[in-house]
């Protein structure tokens, strides 16, 4: 891969908030850390794009006691099988449990399914984290 170089014209109070945000991060150069800014933009509009094959992680926080939801959450995997790679499940204390689902598929079906598992009645709290195969970074 052939590495180019370009200039960015920033005002100086952007670049030195840059500057510290970067080193918070231990990023080893400016260079790296926008190249990850770009990523995540490429990122953004592939999920935005809704069509394009994508990976997310759907955390939810429930309260294994209440009705029914055990088996609503399990139905639920079972008949969305084709989008759901992996789950992960953490009991958290005595009622309250942490599942981990990771998902692949297009963004648009990803989202609907992480917004009809997160609003199942029971369900304390939920967040779907979005990220790419890969196959069209570099």
């Amino acid at each position: 891969m052939k590495i180019l170089r370009f200039a960015v014209s920033l005002p100086e109070d952007l670049l030195e908030t840059f500057d510290k945000i970067i080193a918070k991060k231990n990023y080893p150069s400016r260079s790296e850390a926008v190249r990850d800014l770009i990523r995540a933009h490429f990122i953004e509009q592939e999920w935005s794009e809704g069509n394009k094959e994508v990976i997310g992680t759907i955390s939810i926080v429930y309260d294994h006691d209440t009705r029914e939801l055990l088996d609503k959450l399990m139905d639920f995997q079972h008949h969305h099988h084709g989008f759901i790679i992996s789950s992960t499940h953490i009991h958290l204390d005595n009622h309250n449990c942490l599942e981990v689902i990771i998902v692949k598929g297009k963004g648009k079906d990803i989202k609907n399914i992480a917004d009809k598992l997160i609003s199942i009645r029971g369900v304390k709290h939920g967040k779907l984290s979005t990220t790419s195969t890969g196959k069209e970074l570099s």
